[in-house]
């Protein structure tokens, strides 16, 4: 297997983290007797000399090597091995890489930066699949071996990288008639699908036989593949009752389900050990869910049938992947959400612990979409008599989930938190969700401000999400408190700068009830959050004219571009008293960053109200997804003057994607965000 490995000069390639000199020890530790050694060296394959899909010329090197022990019959954990050359030879499918979304475009949209995020394919990695398809012949032998782990990877390498597909299809064929293995045979079924997707010409032979595979008498684990995969490739062939059908198939395979007869794994400290501690139970049937849902795409209605189905199952794994098939539909897709929601929160009451774990990560990215499990969520959080008492470092995550959502039900155990004996970071933000109805907890928030340490280096960590809460609720008694921490911080303190900002927006938020703090703001115009302090200067004042000189100082070309864009958001605050800077803000939006052009037209428009030199601005900016949050809020304080534009904003409206999801955005807020968004568009278009 090795013969030649030590003749490569290995210490003159390169992999992730430096010199290659080790690559020998780990492709020899593919082979190694110790299933630990196997699993620690795969992990540092990926980890290093593959890292995050990334190809080396050490990469390249280890290619030989990795067929050999592919096609070394006996050996353990093949079938790793086989994925290994698959993923490092690349994928030509769209569907299964992520290369093309799944509405066909090809998500190639500019980043949150403006920066183009398509990268094209290198040389190390066309050779790469240049060599893998040279070896492929390996993975003919492969779809018979003894191992059924290797029988299980090889046929979608077969498919992706042998040069020969009517024979690839007429061995799937073969296979899937003969082959005994449940596991093996989805695999199969799996890579008629990928066949189907890689080879449009030739597809239909693959598509009949996806077809044949949809009804009786296979099982309806097989059958519920095929759907799936033909789902990916053919929608026009599913059968119009393909909603009740599957759950149907669910709930017969959930009754025939057989105990997992994989091999107990080692439980090494490694990512792929940590993977496999943490695969659903019912792993097969969460592929299964998970392909179909994914080939679904934009049909929304199908999929909120089907989870409503799979929820209503009465096996909690099937439940389970539900709830996590939801998250994928309900972060990508827009739609009316409330029936799966309510459902997902019935889960809450599972004696299940695995299914009320799921169900509240889901419901914590929902935000306001949670309220229909809104009861079940208070339900819980009353019904835990440790709040106060848990001291840990991160928010009860039901109680977090219902104070996102705005249920004032939230309010009596935050305060408790507030009361206890350490204060989880997340609860100073989770209180700006409840708006007027966390009053009460505005005094908590103040006295744990006060116990923040000055010289700590979890100071910021600690002051910033309290300062969150009481700017949200506008508590101006604070005041002491923030100028304490203000003067009291060493100017070393780690992340100082940071805080200072976080203070100051706070005493902002406070406004003309502040005055105590404008002496100490006054002091801060000469220092290096001079923005900040004027921003929040011109709020509890509301004299422009002061702290004119230090924003319009901010503009200049020589400063970095995070002081420009503060300093253009707190003039397009100042309105009409800002005219002063309307020059320096034209100029900027001709910059070459996208964030800095749409915040230059908003100040334009809050300062002068004309729309002509904002609205082309907008349109260019538009491309961006990111910015259509800020441009779409603009907008709606345009009223009529931004008519022109109103074309961006029903398109928005008619799109079933959430408007980051191309950016393969998959943020905490993203959800939150893009519901605001089209509550904006939706102002907009009334507005005009």
């Amino acid at each position: 297997m090795f013969r030649g490995i030590d003749e490569v000069d290995w210490a003159s390639m390169q992999h992730a983290y430096g010199s290659a000199a080790d690559v020998p020890e780990l492709l020899r530790g593919l082979a190694s007797p110790l299933p630990r050694e196997r699993e620690t060296a795969l992990d540092a394959m990926y980890g290093a000399v593959h890292h995050q899909g990334d190809v080396y010329d050490s990469t390249l090197a280890s290619i030989p090597f990795l067929f050999r022990l592919a096609g070394h019959s006996g050996l353990p954990d093949r079938g790793g091995v086989v994925e290994l050359l698959t993923s490092i030879g690349g994928s030509d499918d769209g569907y299964v890489s992520g290369g093309v979304s799944e509405d066909g475009e090809d998500g190639s949209e500019e980043d949150a930066g403006g920066r183009d995020a398509e990268v094209p394919e290198d040389d190390n990695h066309a050779m790469a699949r240049a060599a893998v398809r040279a070896g492929a012949a390996v993975f003919l032998d492969l779809v018979t071996d003894c191992d059924p782990e290797v029988r299980r990877a090889a046929p979608s390498a077969l498919v992706r990288f042998h040069g020969e597909p009517p024979r690839v299809l007429a061995l799937l064929s073969e296979r899937l008639r003969d082959e005994q293995e449940d596991g093996v045979r989805l695999a199969l079924v799996e890579s008629l699908g990928l066949f189907a997707r890689l080879y449009d010409g030739s597809s239909a032979p693959a598509v009949d036989c996806l077809v044949s595979l949809c009804g009786p008498p296979h099982d309806p684990g097989l059958r519920l593949a095929a759907l799936g995969q033909l789902a990916s490739c053919a929608l026009d062939r599913l059968p119009a009752d393909l909603v009740p059908t599957v759950v149907a198939l669910l709930h017969t395979r959930s009754q025939r389900i057989r105990p997992c007869r994989e091999p107990v794994r080692t439980s090494s400290d490694t990512l792929i050990g940590s993977l496999r501690r943490i695969r659903p139970a019912d792993e097969e049937g969460a592929q299964l869910l998970r392909t179909l849902h994914k080939a679904l795409g934009a049909r929304t209605a199908d999929r909120i049938a089907l989870l409503k189905g799979q929820l209503s199952c009465q096996n909690t794994a099937d439940r389970c992947n539900a709830v996590w098939m939801s998250a994928g539909l309900f972060r990508e897709w827009r739609g009316a959400y409330e029936e799966p929601v309510a459902l997902i929160g019935e889960q809450l009451g599972s004696d299940e612990e695995r299914l009320r774990c799921a169900a509240v990560s889901v419901l914590e990215f929902l935000f306001t979409l949670a309220v229909p499990a809104a009861d079940r969520l208070a339900a819980l959080v009353e019904s835990d008599t440790d709040v106060r008492g848990r001291g840990t470092a991160t928010l009860y995550r039901p109680l977090k989930a219902l104070a996102r959502c705005g249920d004032a039900r939230a309010v009596p155990a935050l305060a408790e938190v507030l009361r206890g004996p350490a204060v989880p970071n997340e609860t100073g933000y989770a209180i700006g969700f409840l708006g007027p109805a966390a009053a009460p907890l505005a005094p908590l928030l103040r006295a744990r401000l006060a116990e923040v340490p000055l010289d700590s280096p979890e100071t910021y960590d600690r002051a910033a999400p309290l300062l969150s809460g009481l700017g949200a609720l506008r508590y101006a008694a604070a005041v002491p408190e923030v100028l304490r921490l203000v003067h009291g911080t060493p100017r070393d303190l780690r992340l100082r700068d940071a805080l200072v900002k976080a203070l100051a927006r706070t005493l902002a938020a406070f406004g003309p009830r502040a005055r105590e703090a404008v002496p100490t703001l006054r002091e801060l115009l000469t220092g290096d959050n001079a923005v900040a302090a004027a921003d929040a200067l011109r709020s509890v004042e509301g004299d422009v004219e002061a702290v004119l000189p230090v924003l319009l100082g901010a503009l200049a070309p020589e400063r970095d571009a995070g002081s420009r864009r503060a300093a253009t958001e707190a003039l397009g605050r100042s309105g009409a008293a800002a005219a002063p800077a309307l020059p320096g803000l034209l100029r900027l939006t001709d910059s070459a960053e996208v964030w800095e052009r749409t915040a230059a037209a908003c100040a334009l428009w809050e300062i002068a109200g004309d729309p002509e030199p904002v609205l082309p601005v907008f349109r260019e900016a538009w491309q961006n997804p990111y910015t259509r949050g800020t441009i779409t809020a603009c907008l709606v304080r345009m009223g009529a003057a931004g008519a022109p534009v109103q074309d961006l904003v029903r398109t928005e409206l008619a799109s079933p994607r959430r408007h980051r999801a191309r950016s393969g955005g998959h943020g905490s807020h993203d959800v939150l965000d893009d519901e605001i968004l089209l509550r904006d568009c939706r102002r907009a278009l009334e507005i005009t």
